[in-house]
């Protein structure tokens, strides 16, 4: 049994990795086939009556690892100069705003509806509002570098943005001053803390001889991250900085406590400490989905009492976000089919205390919401020309 398992996992994941060669051939999102891989095997496993233990208690588990180095491996990518401004203004407004609006507006209603507290509506609420970064990022990695930048930018924030929101509201019994105080004072903590962090992360890239030293260090990334969000401080924001740090060591050189690291050096460790998060990234990733894949019951795909709901999110979910873009006078018309819904969204309902969950708001929904937007995204794509030229005209303006 032990010897089928193993094998099984290795075809599992050599079938994902061809499913990620062929996405840019394809234009389907390797996600939307690693769910499918996934509740296949269910049936196949169900069929020749094969005994499995529950992996549900896994999925927390590798979803958190997933969100830690999709995060990092996107910051990785992310270069900072003054022509990114536009780019990154853009993103974060992008990110934060359709988030509070779509989250406000269906928490509003149900509270005005349904005879529901507004905080416990806003709680079921908000995980169906946070772009995917795990699906996001991998999506566009053959569009141009604008786009990818965007689009890394965007679900990157949207990730930690909604983390930040949801815990705000669940966490806290009442909303008031003390609680707004001590949301700020976690935020300046978590800075200090990354910045201590990133410095000694950087060193020992740096200084470690040893034949085994990357794994070691995204071991400690991971701590971090973990001893972070055990003290309900938003953890995420020291991935993204740490990311944002290492690759833009040459930009940051020129301050005098920079050149203490040997940034000159640095440079060939950052390179392949990057080459190791993508491989972990995309281990664990896929299997995150096929797990998920294979814990989707499929009268949860077809429940009827959920489908108009998530239908009606995922369509207001898009018209905030075509309308804002607009605002925004982002021209490349394929960013507006990117915002599909995923790991975090799994992350985050599950985070919800049993006292606070809402009826609707059950697995069929989520999964609903999460397969409507991919393939939104999916097909929209397909159909979709992709622009090269940059979507902001000031950062044309920027770059000339």
């Amino acid at each position: 049994m032990t010897t089928l398992f193993i094998a099984t996992i290795c075809i599992l994941l050599l079938v994902a990795y061809i499913f990620d060669l062929s996405a840019s051939i394809t234009k389907i999102p390797s996600v939307i086939l690693l769910l499918l891989l996934g509740w296949t095997t269910q049936q196949l496993c169900t069929f020749f009556d094969v005994a499995l233990p529950d992996f549900s208690s896994i999925l927390p588990i590798l979803g958190t690892l997933g969100l830690i180095l999709i995060v990092l491996d996107g910051s990785l990518e992310l270069q900072l100069n003054r022509s990114k401004l536009p780019l990154l203004k853009s993103s974060f407004l992008m990110a934060i705003f359709p988030l509070l609006i779509v989250a406000l507006g269906i928490a509003f209603y149900f509270y005005y509806t349904q005879e529901v507290s507004f905080k416990n509506a806003l709680t079921n609420v908000i995980p169906l509002c946070v772009i995917s970064s795990a699906i996001a990022i991998p999506t566009v990695k053959n569009f141009s570098k604008y786009t990818q930048e965007f689009i890394i930018y965007e679900s990157s924030l949207s990730d930690i943005l909604g983390v930040l929101f949801f815990n705000f509201i669940a966490l806290n019994a009442v909303i008031s001053l003390q609680t707004v105080g001590m949301f700020f004072l976690q935020l300046l903590l978590i800075i200090l803390v990354s910045v201590l962090s990133i410095f000694i992360l950087s060193y020992l890239l740096n200084r470690i001889d040893h034949h085994i030293k990357y794994v070691p260090l995204i071991l400690i990334v991971i701590l971090i991250y973990v001893v972070s969000k055990e003290m309900h401080l938003p953890a995420l924001v020291f991935i993204l900085l740490f990311g944002l740090f290492l690759s833009n060591i040459d930009e940051l050189a020129r301050f005098k406590s920079i050149r203490l690291l040997k940034p000159n050096s640095l440079k060939a460790e950052i390179q392949k400490f990057k080459e190791i998060v993508i491989e972990a990234t995309f281990l664990i990733r896929a299997l995150f989905f096929i797990l998920f894949g294979f814990l989707i019951k499929t009268e949860d795909v077809f429940n009827s009492q959920t489908i108009v709901w998530s239908t009606s999110i995922v369509m207001l979910i898009f018209i905030i976000r075509y309308l804002f873009l607009k605002m925004l006078k982002v021209t490349q018309a394929s960013i507006v089919y990117i915002a599909p819904r995923g790991l975090i969204t799994v992350l985050l309902f599950l985070s919800i205390k049993p006292a606070d969950a809402l009826p609707l708001f059950n697995n069929a929904l989520i999964i609903q919401v999460i397969l409507l937007s991919t393939l939104f995204m999916m097909f929209g794509l397909m159909f979709t020309k992709k622009e090269v030229e940059p979507i902001l005209p000031n950062a044309i303006e920027q770059s000339e």
